[in-house]
């Protein structure tokens, strides 16, 4: 690869930006000679702090970053692939290029007295605005109370700390990021909170054209996490989820190369759960997305997710 520059965007937030260095440190690794710079822009989801349902929700977090590529102000887009809507195709002319190696896909909880999950009182008042969480914690922990709370972690941490909820639900892995792991009190299993689809994986965006760009960040794609990623992006692609939907799930690459996916979808108050759990064998992994996504259907998922307001 020659010594281009490689201009690579993302969203500005702390996270974001700790994300793109481990890019830039594992393109470094890769190619020596590869130079780097960081185009960082503030995305619709990070200037709006209301229900995202009101900006549409998806692509809240990456229209901007789309845009940039698209307008050739970068070569390199880093998005978090939970961030990416799956309900419709990437934006024409761009193509994923790599997903990087899987980071952690559960959920912490953060409780300043030190207590787990199951040890807070009735009326715990817990910020997320993840609908995820929220109908998750009132079909397992109804006594708990969600507060809705939006904003970067660092400001999320800001705000328990100025007493707008008693605790909070963070992704382990972007507490890991940042370099906070430090204010996890209890990880939680993805049994007791059942992760976002893509939860983990970053992804490597291209121009489709670029071709030699495209060839020299693929060596930093994970085998394992590909399958996982492609799995899930069908599933939820196949199931037409909208951003109000709580809809999680997890693909798991077994040691012996066995690829099953695991997956949920959630009235908001957490009375209905719809649940499917199958093993690819020899299948790719997008059937095995579409067949738990229509395994899931034919338990009633459509009418489920059509009956929520976005």
């Amino acid at each position: 690869m020659s010594a281009d520059l490689i201009r690579i965007v993302s969203r500005d937030s702390p996270m974001a930006l700790a994300q793109v260095e481990r890019v830039r440190a594992e393109l470094a690794a890769l190619h020596p000679a590869a130079r780097t710079e960081v185009v960082p822009v503030r995305t619709t989801g990070d200037k709006w702090m209301g229900d995202l349902s009101a900006v549409e929700g998806k692509g809240a977090f990456t229209k901007e970053v789309d845009a940039a590529l698209l307008a050739g102000e970068a070569d390199l887009a880093v998005h978090c692939v939970k961030d990416i809507p799956a309900d419709r195709p990437l934006p024409a002319g761009t193509a994923f290029a790599a997903f990087l190696r899987r980071d952690d896909i559960r959920d912490a909880l953060i409780h300043p007295g030190g207590l787990c999950l199951d040890e807070l009182p009735a009326g715990t008042r817990i910020g997320t605005s993840s609908v995820r969480r929220a109908a998750q914690l009132a079909a397992s922990h109804p006594h708990l109370l969600c507060v809705p709370m939006r904003g970067n972690a660092n400001r999320r941490l800001e705000k328990l700390a100025a007493g707008e909820a008693d605790a909070l639900l963070l992704a382990a892995s972007g507490l890991e990021r940042i370099g906070r792991p430090d204010v996890i009190t209890e990880i939680l299993s993805p049994e007791v909170m059942c992760p976002p689809i893509g939860a983990g994986v970053l992804a490597l965006q291209c121009r489709e054209g670029d071709s030699d760009l495209i060839d020299a960040v693929s060596g930093l794609g994970d085998p394992a996490a590909h399958r996982e990623t492609t799995a899930e992006r069908m599933f939820l692609h196949v199931l037409q989820g909208h951003c109000n939907s709580p809809i999680a799930g997890y693909a798991q690459v077994e040691r012996n190369g066995d690829l099953s996916l695991r997956a949920k979808v959630f009235t908001p108050d957490g009375k209905t759960v719809l649940n499917a759990h199958e093993w690819a064998g020899a299948l790719d992994p997008a059937i095995l997305g579409t067949s738990v996504a229509v395994s899931l259907l034919r338990q009633g998922a459509r009418e489920l997710i059509d009956g929520i307001a976005h």
